[in-house]
C-alpha cells in the first residue's frame, strides 16, 4: 500500500466525524425553541381569567360569530341565562323577551347563552338556534354561541358567574348582574322570568347607583 492510499484512509473518517457532529448540533436548540412558546402563554391566560372581578372583563361570540366585549354593557343591569331549545323550561324564552323589551329603556338587558350541558337539549348549530328563537319566540335580546356552563371545562365567563353563586344545575338558570358587572343574585331554572322575587332583584339593581 502506497503513501497516498494511507493518507486517504485517515482523512475520510475525519471528515465523516465532522459532518456527523454538525448534523446533531441543531437538535437540542430546536427542541427547546418549540417548547418555550406553548409553556409561556397558558399560565398567563389562566391567571387573567382567575383575576376577573366583573363580567365586563370577558369577550364572547354572538351567534353570528362576531366577538363582543361584555364591557359594552357597563352601567346596565343584566340577566344572564343559559338557554336550550328542547327543554321543559324553553317556553321561558317568551317571558325573557317580554322582560327585555319592558326594561331595556331603563338600562337592562337579557343575555342568552345556549348550552348543551343538560340532557343534550341544545344540539343545534348557531344558525339553527337563531332560527328557532326568532321563529318561535321572536327573540331580540343578545344570544351568544354555545358554552359549557359547569365543571372543569366551564367557559371562563361561567366559571366567574359560579363563584360564590353556584353553577347552573339545569337550563334557564339565571344570574342578575349589577351595573358594575358583579353578580347580585342567582335563581334556579324553576324561577320564571315573571316571578316576583326575580323582578325585585332586577328592580333593586336598576335603582342602585
Amino acid at each position: 500500500m502506497n503513501t497516498r492510499s494511507v493518507l486517504a484512509m485517515l482523512v475520510v473518517p475525519a471528515f465523516a466525524l465532522v459532518a456527523c457532529q454538525k448534523s446533531e448540533e441543531p437538535k437540542p436548540a430546536t427542541t427547546s425553541a418549540a417548547a418555550t412558546p406553548s409553556n409561556a402563554t397558558s399560565p398567563a391566560s389562566a391567571k387573567d381569567t382567575t383575576a376577573a372581578t366583573s363580567v365586563h372583563a370577558f369577550t364572547m361570540k354572538r351567534l353570528d360569530g362576531k366577538e363582543e366585549s361584555l364591557a359594552t354593557y357597563k352601567g346596565k343591569v343584566l340577566l344572564v341565562v343559559n338557554t336550550a331549545s328542547q327543554c321543559g323550561f324553553t317556553p321561558q324564552y317568551a317571558g325573557l323577551q317580554k322582560l327585555h323589551e319592558e326594561l331595556a329603556p331603563k338600562g337592562f338587558a337579557v343575555l342568552g347563552f345556549p348550552s348543551n350541558d343538560f340532557g343534550g337539549q341544545e344540539p343545534g348549530s348557531s344558525q339553527e338556534i337563531a332560527t328557532f328563537c326568532d321563529s318561535k319566540f321572536h327573540v331580540t335580546f343578545p344570544l351568544f354561541e354555545k358554552v359549557v356552563t359547569k365543571g372543569g371545562n366551564a367557559s371562563p365567563l361561567y366559571a366567574f358567574l359560579a363563584k360564590g353563586n353556584g353553577a347552573p344545575e339545569w337550563n334557564f338558570h339565571k344570574y342578575v348582574v349589577g351595573k358594575d358587572g358583579a353578580v347580585v343574585k342567582a335563581f334556579p331554572s324553576k324561577v320564571k322570568p315573571e316571578a316576583d322575587e326575580l323582578r325585585k332583584a332586577i328592580d333593586e339593581a336598576l335603582a342602585a347607583k
